[in-house]
């Protein structure tokens, strides 16, 4: 395709190829049993939750393009460990946004998935910052604080205007759906009902969301209210509290930022 490039991985991306191609049942993912496929789907879009989080950039946000390879394995106790291959899609344009190898461990006491996710990306880190900044830009020129609900509208609509707290609320949840999913459970940010941004006295942007989830394949909707701030080249800060099913308040981990802070490295690794 006109304009991508092959990005030479870093020894960690050649180590997870290597372990793809040591399995010896690692499949074409057109081959795979129906459930199994959705399974390995599915997993492939925790892994990108978990990037589109621990990145914590609106200039950079991946959608799953096509699940290429796919594999699991039953770790003695500890659950299913999931060995992808899939092609990535920029989460606006739809575009080209490179391929990933990750693998996906669902444990199975009640902790998040374990993602260890690498990728080859069609922009460069200048184009990144650049894309950042220009958010950053149009956030700070405004001369009121953003506010905003029903996003996008039942049209599928999005004010140019709100299109940067968009954004942030798409990187800012993920970090919630990665948190959330089991191998039985997966999540899709389906609204922003709210958005409300504080103003504050240092050069961060701090807004407070309510984002609605819809959960898979119960199809309920889950209310979060999730605080994000955020300064590009500096990691994104999120923390939330979801209602749960019988309508309570669960608690959030309110984990500190997109490094994925307090997690130790084999929660998961990404770049």
């Amino acid at each position: 395709m006109p304009g991508l490039r092959t990005v030479p991985g870093p020894p960690a991306f050649l180590h997870l190829l290597l372990l793809l191609l040591l399995l010896p049942a690692a499949i074409p993912a057109d081959q795979l049993r129906p459930g199994s496929r959705r399974a390995a789907v599915a997993a492939a879009r925790v892994a990108l939750q978990y990037r589109n989080f621990q990145k914590g950039s609106p200039g950079r946000l991946w959608a799953l393009g096509q699940l290429r390879k796919a594999t699991v394995k039953n770790i003695p106790d500890l659950g299913h460990k999931y060995y992808l291959q899939f092609s990535t899609e920029d989460y606006r344009t739809g575009e080209n946004a490179g391929n990933c190898l990750a693998t996906v461990l669902y444990p199975r006491k009640k902790t998040p998935p374990v993602v260890s996710i690498k990728c080859s990306n069609t922009k460069d880190q200048k184009e990144i910052q650049e894309e950042d900044n220009r958010f950053y830009q149009r956030i700070r020129q405004q001369t009121k604080p953003i506010t905003g609900s029903n996003i996008p509208d039942s049209y599928g609509n999005i004010e140019p205007a709100l299109e940067p707290a968009w954004a942030l609320a798409v990187a800012g949840s993920s970090s919630i759906m990665w948190e959330k999913s089991t191998e039985d459970l997966g999540y899709f940010l389906a609204q922003v009902k709210s958005v409300k941004q504080w103003m504050r006295k240092d050069d961060f942007i701090e807004f407070d969301y309510t984002v609605l989830l819809h959960e898979m394949p119960t199809q309920e909707m889950i209310s979060c209210h999730m605080r994000l701030t955020w300064l590009p080249g500096h990691p994104l800060r999120e923390k939330h509290f979801c209602a749960s099913q019988n309508h309570g308040l669960e608690e959030g981990s309110g984990l500190g930022s997109g490094s994925a802070a307090g997690l130790s490295e084999e929660r998961g690794t990404s770049s």
